[in-house]
């Protein structure tokens, strides 16, 4: 039976509305017009730099160190306000947990940014390993963070479940299947294709 590695936003928890607030602050304060909802999904998945980054280089200029460090601090003073777990999320965690199988996360979200959202959610129960955007030298697509979840729940086998191209990727660096999810910000394919969350348990079981 294999473990399961899960992305964090856009796949477990809807976190676009808070980004998108404290991005605009972040915007607002240096003189620029706020970012729409939907333009601020398309830029999410790469970690917390490089949406800061992509966020100035749409209003046609250069962020610098200080707009990035703002913009975490911001966040991390309260990052669930209208963050939201999505809807058939938590049933298919108690299935797949009550299998027995091990669960864990890898996320490209800085890792004091993902144990605040986790604990504020209570969805931290369900993983025994999360790796953050900033837990190791790597970030997906590169294997090496995926790796690192999987060192942490100690197996060598699991499916990945994102919302991503980059989930998707980091998983077949590995020769591990994936699993993408409709629901979340980006594009990519994987082994099988989630339109609910509801579908997961059983995708996965016909996985491994």
């Amino acid at each position: 039976m294999r473990a399961v590695i899960f992305d964090l936003d856009g796949t477990l928890i809807d976190a676009a509305l808070d980004i998108t607030s404290k991005l605009n602050q972040v915007l607002a304060a240096d003189g620029h017009a706020p970012l729409t909802l939907n333009e601020v999904r398309s830029m999410i998945g790469d970690g917390a730099k490089v949406l800061v980054e992509r966020a100035f280089a749409a209003r046609g200029t250069q962020a610098q160190a200080q707009n990035f460090e703002r913009f975490m601090t911001i966040y991390a003073e309260n990052p669930v306000i209208e963050t939201v777990i999505y809807e058939g999320i938590i049933p298919a965690l108690e299935t797949l947990r009550d299998e027995g199988r091990p669960l864990g996360i890898c996320t490209n979200k800085p890792m004091r940014a993902t144990q605040e959202v986790l604990a504020a959610l209570d969805l931290a129960r369900f993983f025994g390993a999360v790796v953050g955007g900033d837990s190791t030298p790597y970030r997906k697509p590169d294997p090496r963070h995926l790796a690192a979840a999987l060192a942490g729940l100690e197996v060598t086998d699991a499916i990945m479940v994102g919302d991503h191209a980059n989930d998707m990727n980091a998983a077949a660096g590995l020769g591990l299947p994936a699993i993408f999810c409709t629901w979340g910000y980006g594009e990519g394919k994987g082994e099988a294709r989630a339109e609910h969350p509801a579908e997961l348990p059983g995708l996965i079981t016909r996985l491994g």
